[in-house]
């Protein structure tokens, strides 16, 4: 049994990973840290270091904080030999997650960088389907209403919170598992509200080794029906996922798909890099954030109002 505590119990650890540790016969929620000292059935603590100190006796660390205040944390627990999940971004930037991958190696413990939409139903097939095809191109559109998956979430308005990168990240997610050869961006156009640092819309040009067209539009104003698609077209086909990865349909036709189950897939995951005494931290999605705010022409919008 591994005895995982959570820091930061917000939104994300109450709808996601609380259940998902709960569902995993090899988990156990030991203990938590989040400055409310929330009640959910085990010890709170009001910092990381406080359940370290005074807290039961823990093998492994999740770390749903934002992404600012990650770093400082994870080498904590990782000095203090536990395993550690790190919520996505694994980070702020793209170098303090290879630092910690080499401190992780160092105490001789797991690192986990979690992608969720890598978990989606659709994306294994989808990742088999395009393996051996010629590519014509690639679109996304991922369109959602900030309002109301990240409310009173001021962070993500941020420097380093990502702002509409922060759901854009997990369609780049996706992108950098299924594509047979890697992908980088040559252009993008960012939307920033005159009142924070982060953008509310982007769009990305990519492409890869073989110039494929590849284009993404990410928006955080989209209200009413929220938009999570990509559509992959090849010379013999097209693919097309849709609900984040949930659903997935070829040439038109739907997909058959496992139950769709992300945040316990990435539990499953994160026991068994343990029991193999092995880390995971792919940087790839932040790394094209990262290229977008370097090579991105910046348009001051409006200013936003929660």
């Amino acid at each position: 049994m591994i005895r995982v505590g959570i820091v930061g119990v917000g939104k994300i650890a109450r709808d996601q990973h609380l259940p998902a540790i709960a569902a995993d016969p090899g988990l156990e929620l030991a203990a938590v840290a989040s400055r409310s000292k929330p009640d959910v059935g085990v010890p709170a603590f009001e910092s990381l270091e406080e359940m370290l100190e005074r807290g039961p006796a823990l093998d492994a660390i999740a770390l749903c904080t934002p992404p600012q205040v990650r770093r400082e944390t994870a080498i904590t627990a990782l000095r203090a030999g536990k395993h550690v999940f790190l919520e996505k971004p694994p980070g702020a930037t793209v170098g303090e997650v290879g630092d910690l991958s080499a401190l992780a190696a160092e105490k001789n413990v797991t690192l986990f960088a979690s992608w969720h939409s890598r978990f989606a139903a659709g994306v294994p097939t989808a990742k088999t389907w395009l393996a051996t095809r010629k590519i014509r191109n690639v679109d996304i559109q991922w369109r959602e209403d900030v309002r109301r998956w990240h409310p009173g979430q001021t962070w993500i308005w941020e420097a380093g919170g990502l702002g509409v990168f922060d759901p854009g990240i997990n369609a780049l997610s996706i992108l950098t598992e299924i594509m047979p050869r890697e992908v980088f961006v040559t252009d993008a156009r960012l939307q920033v509200p005159e009142n924070v640092q982060s953008p509310v819309a982007a769009h990305l040009t990519m492409t890869d080794i073989e110039d494929t067209p590849i284009t993404a539009d990410f928006d955080f104003l989209q209200t009413g029906p929220q938009t999570w698609d990509i559509t992959v077209t090849a010379e013999d086909g097209t693919l097309r996922l849709s609900s984040g990865g949930a659903r997935i349909e070829i040439d038109g036709q739907p997909v058959v798909q496992a139950a769709d189950d992300e945040y316990p897939g990435l539990y499953k995951r994160f026991g068994e890099l343990i029991r193999a005494g092995r880390s995971e931290a792919d940087v790839r999605p932040l790394a094209l954030v990262a290229d977008a705010f370097l090579v991105g022409t910046r348009e001051l919008v409006e200013a936003f109002v929660e």
